[in-house]
């Protein structure tokens, strides 16, 4: 069945889902939006579609079957809402919200709805997330221990300075946690098991005269079935360090490192291997941003909703959250309770 898609937000991470839209059979895109006037007119000519100011007036103006919303983190909550209130599919871009209250909207909202919604944790559909998934649903690791990750990139004061939204809490929600780091902390939790508790801090290292927001954090957390994980993430390395992410268990580990290592008690070791990016967009964003975006179109006449919900999505937002209401006390008196 050929769906008609829009894109709203035509900023960087729009690129690869222009790309899939392009790539993938029976997916037309026919609108995009963004609110600033000079952008929308160049991705409309680029592309070929009508561009509009707002989503409102483009809902009003034509009705796509999913709408891509790859917004700043501020205006997802009302684009969501109002596109699942309309009756039209969404496929969000992480995270959820910049505000766990807005993030909860969205979950009711959803609920409220018979539209479909999906959310962009991509980094679910690796080879190696999968692998490391399936092996451990086996239990032939045993019960696993807990876990350790790291994210140690590199941002200048230009990444800020050129999308001043991005260091803001207002706009952003936040920095390194809830902008790059979400991605790693998603999995951590996916593969090890809900949070039951969280300590951490997020905190300015490198670039305090430039954002509000933090560039260093550290975690620790005690998940619901008593396993530790500890994550560390900075944006003042001086390069982009490959993600790290290792899941200790009773008879082996597991060792991700852009491939993942599967290491038995018994010596035995296999190596999965990961499928290189297929977009034009940044490598870190991940390999699986097409995969997850095709498996969403097929799985629109499903009976059960999209399996990457807002519900499952605002889990990452939560422990995020917390962190940044431990730092951050007098700016976030909405505290996040992880149950």
């Amino acid at each position: 069945m050929k769906r008609t898609a829009a894109v709203v937000g035509c900023g960087d991470v729009s690129t690869v889902h222009f790309e899939a839209i392009e790539d993938l059979d029976n997916i037309e895109l026919i609108a995009l939006c963004d609110i600033d006037p000079a952008t929308a007119a160049a991705a409309g000519e680029r592309y070929g579609v009508p561009a509009f100011p707002d989503h409102g007036s483009m809902l009003d103006q034509v009705r796509p079957d999913i709408v891509h919303v790859c917004t700043p983190h501020h205006e997802h909550t009302q684009v969501v809402i109002d596109c699942l209130a309309a009756g039209v599919n969404v496929l969000l871009e992480k995270p959820l919200a910049h505000r766990l209250s807005d993030g909860e909207r969205i979950v009711a909202a959803a609920a409220q709805s018979s539209a479909r919604i999906g959310v962009c944790l991509q980094n679910r559909y690796n080879l190696t997330s999968q692998a490391a998934r399936r092996v451990l649903d086996s239990g032939e690791l045993g019960a696993v221990q807990g876990a350790s990750a790291t994210v140690m990139w590199t941002r200048t004061a230009g990444y800020y300075q050129a999308k001043p939204w991005r260091g803001r809490w207002e706009t952003a929600g936040g920095g390194l946690l809830i902008n790059q780091a979400i991605h790693t902390i998603d999995l951590l939790q996916w593969l090890v098991g809900d949070v039951a508790t969280v300590s951490g801090c997020a905190t300015t290292r490198m670039y305090a005269d430039v954002i509000e927001v933090e560039d260093t954090a550290e975690l620790l957390l005690t998940h619901e079935d008593g396993a530790r994980s500890v994550f560390y993430g900075t944006l003042a390395n001086v390069v982009h360090s490959p993600v790290t992410l290792d899941v200790f268990a009773e008879h082996g580990s597991l060792s991700l490192r852009g491939d993942l290592r599967i290491t038995r008690a018994d010596g035995r070791v296999e190596v999965v291997t990961e499928r290189e990016a297929p977009t034009s967009g940044r490598t870190y964003w991940g390999v699986s941003h097409e995969i997850l975006i095709d498996d969403f179109y097929r799985r629109l006449e499903d009976d059960q909703p999209f399996w990457i919900t807002p519900a499952e999505a605002l889990k990452s937002l939560r422990i995020v959250q917390e962190v940044y209401a431990q730092s951050h006390p007098q700016l976030f008196r909405e505290a996040a309770t992880t149950h």
